[in-house]
C-alpha cells in the first residue's frame, strides 16, 4: 500500500559537519565541500509506484457500464431503445476493459515472480468463482444437475479464464514483427469455425484476443493523444450516430456477434459474414473505446479509489443480476421493462457494482482475488 510522506514531518538532520574552507589558488577562491553524509531516510519518503488516476477511472466506468448491461438483459425484451442501448454498451464496454488488461501485462514475461502473480490473481480467482458461481446456480435456481466445471466457464468467469490465456501468450506477441494483424486473422478464422467448442470459452478467447495484443502494443503517448480536446468533441458526434444506428439495426441483427461465444454457422449466418463481422466489430469497438477514454476524467475524482477493486465488482455483481432473476422479481414486476423501470434498473446496477469496487469489500475479499499462497510457492520464486 502507498503512504504518502506526512508533510508535517521532518527527516531527520544530517550530523554536524566541519564548514567547508577557502583555498586561493591565482587568486582564485574556490570552495571545498565535505562529502555529502549518509543519512538514513525514512521509509515514507522513499518513492513508491503510484496508481494512475485515468486508469483507474476508466476501470470503474467501465465496469459500471458492465454490470448495467447485464442488469438490462432480464428487462429489454420489448423495448427498442433498451436494445439499441445494449448494443452500444456491448460494442465496446468488455474491448475497453480488455485493451487496458493488455496495456498493463506489456511487462509478462513468464519470469517466476510473474508466473507466481497470474496464479494467484488470475487463475485462483477463476477456480473460486467458476465454483461458487455452479453452486449458486444449482441452489438458487433449483438445478441440482448443474455440473461444477472448471473448463466450461459460466457466465462471467469467462473473463478470467481468457485473461490468464492471453497473458500467458504475451511473449509470442511482443516477439511477432506485425501482431495485430495476426490477431486479427486468428479472430476471424476462429469466426467461422464450429468446431472449436466450449472448453474455457475457447471462441471468446479467440475472437476477444485482438484487443488484448492491441493494448500489448499501446504507449503512454497513445493515451495521450486519445486525451485532446479534438478527439473529446468528435466522440459525442460519434456516438450520437452509434446509438442511431443502433436503433435501426435493433430488430435486425443477432446479440450473438457481440458476445463472440459462437462462430457465424452456429448463429445461422454464412460462413463468410463471420470474418466481415469479425472485422466491422473490430472497427466499431475500437472507435467507440476511443471515445469512451477520451471522456474518462484524468485528475482524481470521488470514484478514483474504485478503480482498484473492478475485479470484485465484476465478479460480485452477477450474483445479484441473476439472483433477481431466479427469485423471480423481474416476472413479478413487469413494470421494470417499462422506461422508468430501466431507469431504476440502471441505478440499482450501478449504485451496487460500485459499493462491490469500494476497499472494505476489497479487503474482505481478498482471500479469493489476492490470496496470500507463499506456501504454494517455492521460496526463491519471487527472485527469479
Amino acid at each position: 500500500m502507498f503512504h504518502a510522506p506526512n508533510a508535517f514531518q521532518r527527516a531527520p538532520l544530517p550530523p554536524a559537519t566541519r564548514e567547508s574552507e577557502p583555498s586561493h589558488q591565482g587568486g582564485t577562491t574556490i570552495t571545498v565541500s565535505p562529502p555529502a553524509p549518509v543519512v538514513d531516510r525514512p521509509s515514507a519518503a522513499v518513492p513508491t509506484k503510484r496508481r494512475d488516476a485515468y486508469f483507474d477511472n476508466a476501470k470503474y466506468l467501465a465496469i459500471v457500464l458492465v454490470a448495467v448491461a447485464h442488469a438490462w438483459v432480464p428487462v429489454m425484451d420489448g423495448s427498442r431503445t433498451a436494445r439499441a442501448l445494449y448494443m452500444v454498451a456491448y460494442t465496446f464496454h468488455m474491448p475497453a476493459f480488455i485493451i487496458i488488461s493488455g496495456y498493463f501485462s506489456r511487462s509478462f514475461d513468464m519470469s517466476a515472480k510473474k508466473m507466481k502473480r497470474l496464479v494467484t490473481g488470475v487463475a485462483v480467482p477463476y477456480v473460486m468463482f467458476e465454483t461458487a458461481y455452479s453452486l449458486f446456480k444449482r441452489y438458487a435456481d433449483d438445478s441440482p444437475d448443474h455440473p461444477i466445471s472448471l473448463v466450461d466457464p459460466w457466465f462471467l468467469t469467462w473473463f478470467l479464464a481468457a485473461l490468464f490465456i492471453w497473458r500467458l501468450t504475451t511473449p509470442v506477441w511482443q516477439a511477432l514483427r506485425h501482431p495485430l494483424p495476426v490477431a486479427l486473422v486468428i479472430a476471424v478464422l476462429a469466426s467461422f469455425s464450429p468446431t472449436i467448442g466450449d472448453d474455457l470459452d475457447l471462441q471468446r478467447v479467440l475472437q476477444f484476443l485482438p484487443f488484448f495484443v492491441l493494448g500489448l502494443q499501446l504507449k503512454p503517448a497513445h493515451f495521450q493523444s486519445v486525451r485532446r480536446r479534438e478527439v473529446r468533441l468528435l466522440a459525442l458526434p460519434l456516438f450520437a450516430g452509434a446509438t442511431l444506428f443502433a436503433y435501426w439495426a435493433a430488430p435486425r441483427m443477432q446479440l450473438g456477434w457481440f458476445y463472440r461465444s459462437n462462430s457465424a454457422p452456429e448463429m445461422g449466418a454464412p460462413w463468410w459474414s463471420g470474418a466481415v463481422m469479425t472485422l466491422l466489430m473490430f472497427g466499431c469497438a475500437l472507435l467507440l473505446t476511443i471515445g469512451f477514454l477520451a471522456w474518462v476524467p484524468r485528475r482524481h475524482m470521488w470514484f478514483t479509489v474504485l478503480g482498484a477493486g473492478t475485479i470484485c465488482g465484476y465478479l460480485l455483481h452477477g450474483f445479484l443480476v441473476k439472483g433477481a432473476g431466479y427469485a423471480g422479481v423481474f416476472d413479478r414486476y413487469e413494470w421494470l421493462a417499462e422506461p422508468g423501470g430501466l431507469v431504476l434498473v440502471s441505478l440499482v446496477a450501478a449504485c451496487a457494482v460500485t459499493l462491490m469496487c469500494t476497499p472494505p469489500v476489497r479487503r474482505m475479499l481478498r482471500f479469493a482475488t489476492e490470496p496470500d499462497m507463499d506456501w504454494a510457492f517455492r521460496r526463491d520464486a519471487a527472485k527469479l
